[in-house]
C-alpha cells in the first residue's frame, strides 16, 4: 500500500512544513502555505520511456576524468538565429530547458514557430491549448513542417507512452503548470507536482539524450512560477520579456550551464509571429527630425552583442514640494548616485528638480559603460540644450566625477561607427588603444570636461 501524508508548501519559494505556518521563514511571505498531499508507493517506477517492461534503467558507473572526452556538445542548430546565440549556439542535446514570461507575452508563439520550423521530429505538447487552437496559431504563423506533431495531454504518464512510440528529437511542455502525476495526489500546479513532473522530465532527458524545452508561467513579482528548485534542476533559464502593449520582445538567458548567462535576443511581435531583429542598435535609435533636448545616444554591450541605445531624460521643477526620480530600464539607485555627483562635482541644482530617465525600446540596462550617456541627457535636458545628433558615449562614472574605462571599448566604438556616428566621448586613456577608421574619438578624464565639451 502506498503511503500518503500531509505537507504544508510555500507557493512562493516551495519551502515545506510538517503544519501550517502563517509567515514563511524562507521567503518571509505572509499566507502562501498550502496543505497538498503527498503519496510515496513502496514500489519501484520503471519510467515509461523504457524500452521494455521487463528492462531496468542503465546504472551510472564511475569513470576516469583524464578518459572522457572534451569536445563541444552536440548541438541542434535551429533556424532561430536569436535563439541559437541566447542559448549558446543551439539546443544541446539531453538539455532541459525553461522559459518564462508574462500571460500573452508569446511564449507559445516563440516556441510553436521554433518547432515548426525544425528539420527534426518535435513533438509540442500542450496542457492549454487544444490541437484546433495550435492548428490556427500555425496557420497564422504560415508555416508547414511535416514533422511537427501536436499533443494535447496533460498526465506525465500518457505524455511519456507517446513519446516511446513517436521517439521525436526534441520535446516541447506548454505548460510544465499544466502536468500532473498519477503519482502524486496534489493538484496540477502544486509544488509536489511540479517538481515530480519536472524531475521525471529531466531524468528522461538525460537518459534519452533528448532536448526538453519547458514554458512556465511568472508570478505578480516576475518570478517563475513553482518552487525556486525549479530553477536549480534545469540546464538554462531563459526570460521572455516585453510590454504586450509594444511589438518588440526579448529573449534573456538568466542560467546557462552550457554558454554565456547574459546573452539576449530580440524580437518583433507582428500579425504573422516573432520576427528576428538582427540588427537592433537600427531599432533602438529613433530618426528624429527635430533637435530635442535630453537625448543621448550611449554604445552598451548586452552580452557579447554592442547595442547603440537611445536614452533619454527631463528635469523639470519640482512642483510638489520633493523632488521625484523615476526611471524605466536604468537602476534607481545609481540614477542618484549620477545626481549626487553631478551636484557635487559639477555644480549643477538638480536637489529641487524632477528627473525622470527613460531608455528607449524596453530595454533594462545594467552596464556601468552607460553612465557617460545617462548623464548628458540630465545635463541636455536641464540646460535646455540638444546634444550633437551623431555624437555617441562610452564611460563609467565613479563618485569623484572621474569617467573611467569600461570592457569591450573596441566593439562599442565599432558599433558606433558602423552606424555612421561622426564623434564618441570615451575615457582618454582608451584612445591609444582604439584604432577607428572614421569615427573621431573624443577624450575625457572627468564628467566636467565632458560638461564643458557638450556645452562650453
Amino acid at each position: 500500500m502506498a503511503k500518503s501524508k500531509t505537507v504544508y508548501f510555500c507557493q512562493n519559494c516551495g519551502a515545506s512544513s510538517s503544519k501550517w505556518i502563517g509567515n514563511c521563514p524562507s521567503c518571509k511571505q505572509w499566507n502562501t502555505y498550502v496543505e497538498e498531499v503527498v503519496e510515496k508507493s513502496s514500489t519501484q517506477h520503471i519510467p515509461a520511456w523504457v524500452e521494455s517492461k521487463d528492462s531496468k534503467p542503465v546504472k551510472a558507473e564511475p569513470k576516469l576524468i583524464s578518459k572522457l572526452n572534451s569536445g563541444p556538445e552536440h548541438r541542434i542548430v535551429t533556424s532561430d538565429a536569436e535563439l541559437n546565440r541566447v542559448l549558446g549556439g543551439g539546443v544541446v542535446l539531453g538539455s532541459l530547458v525553461l522559459i518564462g514570461g508574462e500571460p500573452g507575452i508569446g511564449k507559445s508563439t516563440l516556441m510553436l514557430q521554433t518547432a515548426l520550423k525544425l528539420d527534426h521530429k518535435v513533438l509540442y505538447v500542450s496542457g492549454e491549448e487544444s490541437e484546433n487552437q495550435l492548428k490556427m496559431r500555425a496557420d497564422r504563423v504560415g508555416i508547414q513542417n511535416e514533422a511537427c506533431y501536436i499533443l494535447s495531454a496533460t498526465e506525465i504518464q500518457e505524455i511519456f507512452k507517446q513519446v516511446k512510440k513517436l521517439k521525436p528529437a526534441i520535446l516541447v511542455i506548454d505548460s510544465v503548470q499544466t502536468l500532473f502525476s498519477r503519482s502524486i495526489e496534489s493538484t496540477p500546479g502544486s509544488i509536489s507536482q511540479i517538481r515530480e513532473c519536472t524531475g521525471q522530465l529531466l531524468r528522461f532527458a538525460k537518459e534519452s539524450n533528448t532536448p526538453v524545452f519547458l514554458i512556465g508561467h511568472i508570478t505578480k513579482d516576475g518570478q517563475i512560477a513553482g518552487p525556486k528548485v525549479l530553477e536549480h534542476m534545469v540546464d538554462t533559464v531563459l526570460q521572455f520579456e516585453g510590454d504586450r502593449h509594444h511589438v518588440y520582445r526579448i529573449l534573456r538567458a538568466v542560467k546557462n550551464r552550457f554558454g554565456s548567462a547574459s546573452e539576449m535576443g530580440i524580437y518583433e511581435m507582428d500579425g504573422h509571429g516573432l520576427r528576428e531583429v538582427s540588427n537592433p542598435s537600427e531599432v533602438l535609435i529613433s530618426n528624429r527630425d527635430q533637435m530635442l533636448s535630453g537625448i543621448s545616444i550611449t554604445a552598451a554591450v548586452e552580452g557579447v552583442r554592442p547595442l547603440m541605445i537611445e536614452t533619454q531624460a527631463l528635469v523639470s521643477t519640482a512642483v510638489y514640494g520633493t523632488p521625484q526620480r523615476n526611471s524605466n530600464g536604468y537602476d534607481l539607485r545609481r540614477l542618484n548616485m549620477l545626481l549626487a555627483v553631478l551636484e557635487k562635482r559639477c555644480g549643477f541644482k538638480l536637489g529641487s528638480q524632477d528627473v525622470f530617465v527613460n531608455i528607449a525600446g524596453g530595454l533594462k540596462l545594467d552596464d556601468p559603460g552607460t553612465d557617460l550617456g545617462i548623464a548628458a541627457a540630465i545635463l541636455s535636458s536641464y540646460e535646455n540644450i540638444p546634444l550633437p545628433t551623431f555624437t555617441a558615449f562610452v564611460g563609467e562614472i565613479g563618485l569623484s566625477g572621474e569617467v573611467r574605462p569600461t570592457a569591450r571599448m573596441d566593439q562599442r566604438v565599432a558599433e558606433a561607427e558602423k552606424l555612421g556616428f561622426e564623434e564618441i566621448l570615451v575615457h582618454s586613456s582608451s584612445i591609444k588603444n582604439l584604432k577607428p577608421k572614421t569615427i573621431k574619438l573624443i577624450g575625457v578624464k572627468n564628467i566636467m570636461e565632458a560638461a564643458e565639451y557638450l556645452f562650453g
